[in-house]
């Protein structure tokens, strides 16, 4: 199954080609994550800041003291791996492979063999195969291998004390650390809390026993973790202890990250789309209350269809006690995605996907267990339950998801129109005062140079000749993209009355 699971994943997914083609890079955090994978394809974990940092700038990268994306590397590595291959999406068909073949043999360590296959059917079909995780380049199977890794060697690890176990929860505490290091930290907490208990129970063996093989690797792992991400913040922002993604924030936000913290004043940038984004919307009423929150992860985890099991029997799931501890992972994390300033989304809480497995399989077990006057209707549930899961396959084939907006198309239909002219292209976007502030277009390779094509901002008010003067050699056109059709035309700059409107 360890095998077969992640192949079926895979086999699956390219059968929907003819109706889910390669998905398109649509939004911000997207084409940072694929100039991390580009970085490290290129054998690096950082680049060089540009001389035209200034024209170049764009979302969610940092351009000083290094040109890097600001999240952390987990995503990036597997995109590194698919570009290598061929393709970025190539890292996100393997990623969510192997996050199914974790997934598999974490319930193995819960569940017998026939649950387990209940559990890996239930979330392929609800999660894996169609949900935006595979038909974007956002992520969430990086963090969710790692949560389910830990969450998977828990059990392991009270029964046998193996040294590969405690390796296993180390690799798995690691991958979330470099991945998703908020919401790990939030998903490993518990389990540090719930295993040093239990060295220090009655119930547990011998410390020479425990010492070796669960404590040392563990030690081992996270302090080898510790130096990994010291040394790639050293790299990206010049200092072991500063995260990319803060020191973007000190530099671009000046945002309160937890909802109690005071919000400081807005900084003003010569760029009026980061005024849009930064000031208008980032810091608009637009946070979400538990409500939302809860409403949001149930409906991506589990769906209509399985929160109705999950829902009705978690009476006796609270009773079950080798159960509760999932039960106090799931609050812990929600609790914690509540502490937020911004929005929380799925893949920011992917860790809770082993969570939500574990529980949901527990669920069904109960269910099936129903009887009313005698009559066992919880295996009719059950049955109904996977049957309309199931059933998902029929719905994309007869009406395939629109899973991106039409800029995302637009953008790769010109990409490819300027990588078929015969010269090197430079693009000077110039954007309308109210130009949407989620939609940008201006972002470039890791190489900026030795690119085909290399985009740049029109900023109202600064002089384009520097940027020109160094990109000689290469075809100047512009783009406005608030304007239909999209198309390109020779470069001439702004009226004095036009720059003034823009300004």
């Amino acid at each position: 199954m360890l095998v077969g699971a992640p192949l079926t994943v895979i086999a699956l997914r390219l059968a929907f080609f003819p109706v889910l083609p390669l998905p398109t890079p649509v939004c911000h955090d997207e084409f940072s994550y694929l100039l991390a994978g580009d970085t490290f394809a290129h054998g690096r974990l950082a680049n060089p800041p540009h001389p035209m940092w200034l024209y170049l700038d764009t979302f969610h990268v940092l351009q000083h003291p290094t040109y890097a994306s600001i999240f952390p590397p987990g995503q990036g590595a597997a995109l590194a791996v698919g570009e290598i291959l061929g393709h970025p999406w190539i890292g996100v068909l393997l990623s969510m492979a192997l996050m199914t073949a974790a997934l598999t043999w974490m319930l193995q360590g819960w569940f017998p063999p026939r649950w387990v296959l209940l559990g890996v059917v239930l979330f392929t079909f609800r999660i894996v195969i169609f949900s935006y995780w595979m038909e974007s380049y956002w992520g969430g199977a990086v963090a969710a291998t790692g949560g389910a890794l830990v969450l998977g060697s828990l059990p392991r690890i009270f029964k046998h004390q193996r040294v590969r176990d405690a390796l296993l929860m180390g690799l798995g505490a690691c991958i979330m650390a470099n991945s998703r290091p908020y919401e790990g930290f939030l998903f490993s907490l518990p389990v540090g809390v719930f295993v040093i208990a239990w060295l220090f129970s009655s119930g547990s063996p011998a410390f020479k026993v425990t010492g070796p093989r669960v404590l040392l690797p563990l030690a081992c792992t996270v302090g080898l973790t510790l130096a990994f991400v010291g040394y790639y913040n050293w790299r990206v922002t010049g200092n072991a202890l500063s995260l990319p993604h803060a020191f973007y924030d000190t530099q671009y936000i000046n945002y309160k990250v937890l909802r109690w913290e005071k919000l400081n004043p807005p900084l003003h940038y010569a760029n009026p789309q980061f005024e849009l984004y930064f000031n208008a919307w980032l810091r608009g009423p637009h946070k979400w209350g538990a409500r939302q929150v809860f409403s949001t992860f149930a409906q991506f985890f589990l769906g209509s269809v399985l929160c109705v099991p999950f829902v009705v029997t978690l009476p006796w799931m609270v009773r079950d006690r080798k159960f509760r501890f999932p039960l106090v992972l799931l609050a812990c994390s929600l609790g914690g995605s509540l502490l937020v300033a911004v929005v929380s989304l799925p893949h920011h809480e992917a860790p809770m996907a082993a969570t939500f497995s574990v529980l949901i399989v527990q669920a069904m077990r109960h269910l099936r267990r129903w009887k009313i006057k005698g009559r066992p209707v919880g295996i009719f549930l059950t049955r109904l339950a996977v049957i309309l899961v199931l059933a998902r396959i029929g719905l994309y084939v007869v009406r395939p998801p629109s899973l991106v907006e039409a800029s995302g198309p637009q953008y790769e239909k010109l990409v490819t129109q300027l990588n078929a002219m015969p010269n090197d292209q430079l693009v000077v976007v110039r954007y309308a005062p109210d130009h949407p502030p989620f939609i940008d277009w201006v972002y470039n390779k890791a190489d900026v140079d030795h690119a085909k094509v290399v985009w740049a901002r029109e900023i109202a008010g600064v002089d384009m000749k520097p940027l020109f003067e160094y990109f000689r050699g290469r075809t100047v056109r512009v783009l406005e993209p608030d304007k239909q059709p999209l198309e390109f035309k020779p470069y001439s700059p702004l009226s004095p009355a036009e720059a003034a409107l823009k300004h």
